[in-house]
């Protein structure tokens, strides 16, 4: 069965073939990275003309929210339309074996070195119904773009690599790889009247080209770039003297952190431009550019623009600080506002321009908005699967609020994040509810009040006042409801914690034969028995590294044969204390991921297969 994308409301915009997609996705851009857009207090220091030319043309969303407050997840969030706690890719670790120490009662769970390759993503989708598909610059979901539906694809990190000393090798003309342009750009000053040139930056040229090469057709443009993550650096030194002067600092810099409070850091600022001098260049592109496949109008009248952010914003970094959420609470690595609330600006045909929506959206709608612009069908279990919603009535001025198929306003988005501080979060309306998932604790906010923002800082805890018991109720149990229909894994117990009061399982023995294609576990049978068991195949000389998660088959382009590095389900025996597990012959390597009664996660040691005998 095909289901096709509701059509009623894409019928007006008047385009004679499909519009083209593109999805400009900055990374740690925080809600108050960016000027005059979502201003609370002090203006933003930090200049980004371009995309406030963008909301003039088109929809900013000042309550929008990222999947995840790290980066994988919400990559992955958004290019499957699946909620990371429903695809269990909750983090940035990866590969890496959860090390709880002795101290800690609980520990994260494993996630796998890469997106699980069943999931149907955004460029499958449009692929499948005539689009090119190109991915440029940070991907960050394992293995290569092109395995999830890319023609196209350019990793690069464009000009923002590594450099030896960040106060004064800049680029120049002659810089090989990262020329200055010609042309002249903002921001304009009394020491620059004419602008900045800007370094070479492969990863918006090898966009632009994208751009132009694959007009004849509709296309898919996931632009995503490496700023403003760490590293705090810039090869632009007219841009950084720019807003070194600006902001009352001497230049070149002094080396060292910059430790100055706020918003000060004069390498992010010149981070942050220099993305927004990467959209003005794809708006410049678009605008000039006829479509050939739409005659009479230019590209920028026939293609869908979705500007925002994979996380809220960095703060710190060492000694170093970066940037300021504030007001917002925490940032990145938190399910705070801080760092889930996200700039982020919609424009394309259609769209209503100027527009400001305080509606809750999430990037997670991206996925079934776009199929419903492009008219695109997918299979119905496919849609099943969608965690967000077409906001297409709010961007065409159709209706204030998101509504489902049903519809229903839908009043609440959560998230699950069980690293670090391990907990879960729920916004419904003026309130926001944490629940903290090792203790069953919970804290309760009210974030807003008759529309205007209320206690955004989240200072407030009202889950002991009374006034707030239904409210604190309500929340609790739809949250609860919302991890258990997406089968959210949590954190699970940790057999090293010194105060363990619950017995757990113990690994007795792994053997994998010399030939063998299965693998085998036991458990003492006089202990907890298992309850979940997987295996993880290694290369040997990936598992050797402490790095293992960037071992060539993490990066390695198009579908693997052998699944290395992510959970393959093993065979629990009926005891519940032996367990099998497949193994392909090539596999050199291998543990295995025990879950026990008590909720114990173990993980055996690496287990190498057994020599080739040598005759005496």
């Amino acid at each position: 069965l095909l289901l096709v994308a509701a059509l009623s409301l894409t019928a007006s915009i008047a385009l004679a073939t499909k519009p083209n997609i593109i999805i400009f996705y900055v990374d740690d851009l925080g809600w108050q990275d960016v000027e005059k857009l979502n201003e609370l207090g002090e203006p933003c220091p930090y200049e980004t003309p371009n995309l406030i030319k963008l909301a003039a043309r088109g929809m900013n969303f000042s309550q929008a929210y990222s999947p995840a407050p790290t980066c994988a997840p919400s990559r992955a969030g958004i290019i499957t339309g699946q909620h990371p706690a429903q695809m269990r890719y909750t983090h940035v670790t990866a590969a890496s074996i959860p090390r709880a120490g002795k101290d800690n009662e609980f520990q994260e769970p494993f996630l796998g070195s890469y997106l699980d390759l069943d999931h149907l993503t955004l460029a499958d989708a449009l692929k499948q119904n005539g689009y090119r598909t190109g991915h440029f610059g940070k991907w960050h979901c394992g293995l290569n773009a092109t395995a999830f539906g890319f023609h196209d694809v350019n990793q690069t990190r464009g000009f923002h690599r590594g450099m030896g000393d960040r106060t004064k090798d800049f680029s120049t003309p002659d810089t090989k790889q990262y020329p200055l342009s010609e042309e002249k750009y903002p921001p304009i000053s009394k020491d620059f009247p004419e602008g900045i040139s800007y370094p070479y930056d492969e990863l918006t040229e090898e966009a632009l080209k994208f751009i132009q090469t694959e007009r004849e057709e509709p296309f898919f443009l996931n632009l995503c770039h490496w700023m403003v993550h760490w590293p705090m650096l810039t090869r632009n030194g007219e841009l950084l003297e720019y807003y070194c002067k600006k902001l009352g600092q001497p230049f070149p810099p002094k080396p060292g952190a910059m430790t100055l409070p706020g918003q000060q850091n004069p390498y992010f600022a010149a981070m942050t431009t220099s993305v927004d001098w990467s959209l003005g260049r794809v708006m410049e592109v678009l605008e000039k550019t006829d479509d050939p496949r739409n005659p009479g109008k230019k590209l920028v009248e026939t293609t869908y623009l979705f500007f925002t952010s994979d996380n809220g914003g960095a703060e710190l970094k060492g000694k170093e600080i970066l940037s300021d959420n504030f007001p917002l609470k925490s940032g990145k690595k938190k399910v705070d506002e801080g760092g889930i609330r996200v700039p982020t600006v919609i424009t394309g045909p259609g769209i209503s321009a100027g527009k400001e929506s305080a509606t809750l959206v999430n990037q997670l709608d991206f996925f079934p908005t776009i199929l419903n612009l492009t008219e695109s069908k997918i299979d119905s279990a496919s849609h099943d699967l969608l965690s967000g919603l077409d906001i297409t009535p709010v961007l065409m001025g159709k209706s204030d609020q998101v509504l489902n198929e049903d519809g229903e306003v839908r009043e609440s988005l959560f998230w699950h994040f069980p690293h670090n501080t391990m907990r879960a979060a729920i916004r419904k309306g003026e309130f926001k509810l944490y629940r903290y998932v090792t203790t069953e604790t919970h804290s309760l906010y009210r974030l807003s009040k008759d529309g205007e923002p209320d206690d955004i800082e989240e200072k407030y805890d009202l889950a002991t006042d009374p006034e707030y018991a239904e409210i604190k109720k309500e929340l609790i149990a739809e949250l609860h409801q919302s991890l258990a229909e997406t089968k959210a894994e949590l954190p699970h117990r940790n057999p090293n914690y010194q105060d363990a009061k619950l017995p757990f399982a113990k690994i007795e023995s792994v053997s994998l034969r010399r030939k063998a294609t299965k693998a085998e576990l036991q458990l003492d049978p006089t202990a907890p028995n298992a309850t979940k068991a997987y295996v993880i195949y290694y290369k040997a000389e990936a598992s050797t590294d402490k790095r293992a998660k960037r071992s060539a088959d993490y990066r390695k382009s198009g579908d693997p044969k052998i699944p290395y590095q992510v959970k393959v389900p093993a065979t629990i025996q009926e005891s519940g204390h032996h367990i099998t597990a497949p193994v392909p012959v090539e596999v050199t390597q291998i543990r295995f991921l025990i879950i026990d009664e008590n909720n114990y996660q173990h993980f055996s040691e690496l287990t190498n297969r057994e020599p080739k005998r040598t005759k005496k």
